[in-house]
């Protein structure tokens, strides 16, 4: 409940899901990312709060090797993303809901909805009527899931949409993950969740993606998003870029991905030792004590 008690615990070990950890806390620190979006600013940026980067796979592995050998100060182990234990122990876990749904509303297959929130990336003030004209031209179930951090009244936009149309359905869990696991093709924009869904081996089409390196189907207009719903099930190029993906940004659906990063833990604490603070620069000192604030040393 604080970072004293963190402190006081003296931890062996911190596993990071963010960019930023006291420097002044004991442990190996361990960045392990939220996510597999590369090309998001801050994403490649060395802090030096980390002793060693938990990579999610080789396109990563290899940029943080090539910036380890930069800076010199911490070291890289490709293990896999930690979620992906949980897809690997899910993968099957919701397919009688899926049937249910699809016998229900008389369907061939679910599309999934999942843009992401911000203003500037979003597609959701102009996927509306290309959803009703995929629902109405092709056999699907089209669910959407909207980030929580989404405008409320775009909110409101698109379950007034799901309200009335029979084959449009609006949840308003929190997880996205189980509806991943159901869906036979993802549309969004510019979001982490289309490395997710790629890695499943399922088509994903955006709208205008502003990515760098895109591997999926990307539409500049909704007037084409029943034609690259056709192209993407069964395109063969298509099929084979989710592939590098797969490969190149995490192939462990291996179910030991926690094993893996425990087990790297362990080995930098048998090598070095149990680190009691990190050595950073005074802007990153006052940065750290300013994000999570000072604690009573020994």
């Amino acid at each position: 409940n604080s970072m004293q008690e963190v402190y006081d615990f003296s931890p062996e070990a911190i596993f990071v899901p963010g960019n930023i950890v006291p420097y002044y806390l004991p442990g190996v620190k361990i960045q392990v990312f939220h996510g597999y979006a590369g090309e998001k600013k801050g994403h490649w940026v060395i802090r030096h709060y980390f002793d060693t980067y938990f990579t999610q796979g080789p396109h990563f592995t290899k940029g943080f090797e090539a910036l380890a050998r930069k800076h010199g100060d911490f070291e890289v182990l490709e293990t896999g993303w930690p979620r992906q234990d949980w897809v690997k122990a899910h993968l099957h876990a919701f397919d009688a809901d899926k049937q249910t749904l699809l016998r229900k509303y008389d369907r061939k297959q679910i599309v999934l909805y999942a843009p992401t929130f911000s203003p500037k990336l979003t597609s959701l003030p102009f996927m509306k009527e290309a959803l009703v004209e995929l629902v109405h031209k092709r056999d699907v179930l089209v669910i959407i899931k909207l980030h929580p951090l989404t405008r409320p009244e775009w909110v409101e936009e698109y379950k007034e949409l799901a309200a009335n149309h029979e084959h449009i359905l609006f949840m308003d869990d929190f997880s996205v993950a189980k509806y991943q696991l159901m869906a036979d093709v993802m549309i969004s924009d510019t979001s982490s969740v289309i490395y997710e869904f790629l890695l499943k081996d399922k088509p994903v089409i955006t709208y205008r993606a502003s990515n760098k390196d895109i591997r999926w189907k990307d539409i500049t207009e909704v007037s084409q998003l029943c034609s690259a719903f056709d192209e993407v099930l069964t395109d063969e190029e298509s099929i084979r870029q989710r592939q590098w993906v797969v490969a190149n940004y995490d192939p462990y659906l291996d179910g030991k991905v926690a094993h893996r990063m425990l087990e790297g833990a362990r080995d930098y604490i048998r090598r070095h030792g149990v680190p009691r603070k990190r050595a950073v620069n005074l802007w990153r000192k006052y940065t750290s004590i300013k994000t999570f604030g000072w604690v009573k040393r020994r």
